[in-house]
This record gives C-alpha cells, sequence and structure tokens, in this order.
C-alpha cells in the first residue's frame, strides 16, 4: 500500500443519503486516509442502491489509486452530476476498495455514522 495511504475498517454502521433518499447503510464500510486530505468512507456496492445511481462518462487518474469511474445520483427530487466515484480496477496496493463506492458530501448527500 503507498505510504501515506491507510486503508481500515470504518467502526461501527455508516449510512448515505442523497436528494431525500437513503441510498445504503452498512457495517462494511472502509475508511481510506491519504496524506492529509480527509478520511473518505468507501461503501461496499452490495450495499448500495445501485438503482440511484447512473454511470457517467468521467473518468480521472489517480496515481496512487489507478482510473477512477463515477456515478451520477438520480432520485425523485434531483440530480446529482458526478457525486459518487469508484475504483473499478485499483492498484494492487489498493486493491480493498475494489467494488466499493464513494460520495463527495455536501450539495445533497450526506455521509455519516449512525
Amino acid at each position: 500500500m503507498a505510504k501515506h495511504i491507510q486503508i481500515t475498517n470504518a467502526t461501527g454502521r455508516w449510512t448515505v443519503r442523497a436528494g431525500g433518499a437513503v441510498l445504503g447503510e452498512s457495517q462494511n464500510a472502509l475508511e481510506l486516509h491519504e496524506g492529509d486530505y480527509p478520511a473518505v468512507i468507501y461503501f461496499p456496492r452490495s450495499d448500495i442502491a445501485m438503482a440511484f445511481l447512473d454511470k457517467t462518462e468521467k473518468t480521472t487518474l489517480c496515481p496512487l489509486k489507478g482510473d477512477a469511474v463515477y456515478f451520477s445520483v438520480v432520485t425523485k427530487s434531483t440530480v446529482l452530476e458526478n457525486a459518487v466515484w469508484s475504483y473499478e480496477n485499483p492498484y494492487e496496493n489498493v486493491a480493498q476498495i475494489k467494488d466499493h463506492l464513494a460520495f463527495y458530501t455536501g450539495d445533497g448527500v450526506t455521509v455519516e455514522q449512525i
């Protein structure tokens, strides 16, 4: 694993909400710490209501984690463009985040421990 990236099991139960909808809850979330950035919670895809997510054409490259793909959150009340990202084929040093999703918080998205 990259020297300044640490991935641990997130303690407790976590939830993600957007546009008035609960997108998921998990007791199997991961917490990724990267340098001085705030920790990011990664939810297993199996714990997220994927029907709310539409994959977009946006991609980015992280030199430490690999290529990220993005999803928009679509609810009855809103569409949050590119609010979710995932490393579908992460580099070996961060393989734990494969099949997980992370969410940009703010602007209608909340991730919290419950």
